[in-house]
């Protein structure tokens, strides 16, 4: 029987409370929702609970793929149990296709495959706007050391290899994602959340977006696509 805590942290999307032992905390998923660094808001009914068994599905995946990760085990429909961990400040991004900022960005039609994976780096600060970096700012500003940042992008990469493969399994493509690291007792390992929140997951043969891009265009569908999400990944 695990305990539920103090409450620590509350971010846009969860909220991590102590448990009685002091290398394990609580991750509690909400149903709130935003986009574009929180200037959109809104609710999307039983996302908490869609997300946190999708990323627990994940994270059983990855750690059999020989990725370390900081989850332990699924407690109830909106919570999990996982390691306490340091978070690094530093997101990682994968694309595998052109969406999204990049096609803003770089003026690139939306869908383009690009020639290679693409990895990108940004600050984790809301108040800026998670402004991208590369890996001398995040040494010259101490948010990760060189050997953490080559632990992360080898993590990274494979997980990028591993999902592939297992979305592509449930006929959906993984056209990018968003992976957040921490450090627990000196080791990098996975942490935060692997779900339609973080990914963008187009259906393949038809291109619908199964994803968190419903909300920020306003495609409708939310809630039914998330959970067509999870009725996948659990087969």
């Amino acid at each position: 029987m695990v305990t539920r805590g103090k409450q620590i942290y509350e971010g846009k999307a969860k909220i991590l409370y102590e448990t009685e032992s002091p290398d394990y905390l609580i991750q509690y998923f909400k149903d709130d929702a935003t986009a574009f660094n929180a200037a959109k808001k809104g609710t999307i009914q039983e996302k908490g609970v869609v997300n946190n068994k999708i990323s627990a599905r994940i994270f059983q995946y990855l750690e059999k793929e020989g990725i370390p990760t900081h989850y332990e085990k699924l407690l109830s429909d909106r919570e999990m149990l996982v390691k306490r961990v340091k978070i690094y400040p530093v997101e990682v991004i994968i694309r595998n296709v052109a969406a999204g900022s990049l096609t803003r960005t770089l003026n690139i039609p939306e869908g383009t495959r690009l020639a290679s994976t693409v990895l990108e780096f940004c600050f984790k600060e809301d108040k800026l706007g998670d402004p991208q970096i590369n890996e001398s700012h995040i040494k010259a500003l101490n948010l990760a050391t060189e050997q953490e940042i080559e632990t992360i992008k080898k993590y990274t990469l494979k997980v990028n290899e591993a999902l592939k493969k297992f979305f592509d399994a449930i006929n959906l493509e993984l056209i990018d994602f968003k992976l957040e690291f921490g450090n627990f007792k000196g080791k990098v390992i996975l942490a935060d959340e692997v779900s339609p929140d973080t990914c963008r997951l187009w259906e393949k043969g038809t291109g619908k977006r199964m994803d968190k891009d419903r909300f920020r265009r306003d495609l409708g569908g939310i809630e039914e696509a998330y959970r067509e999400v999870l009725a996948r990944v659990s087969r």
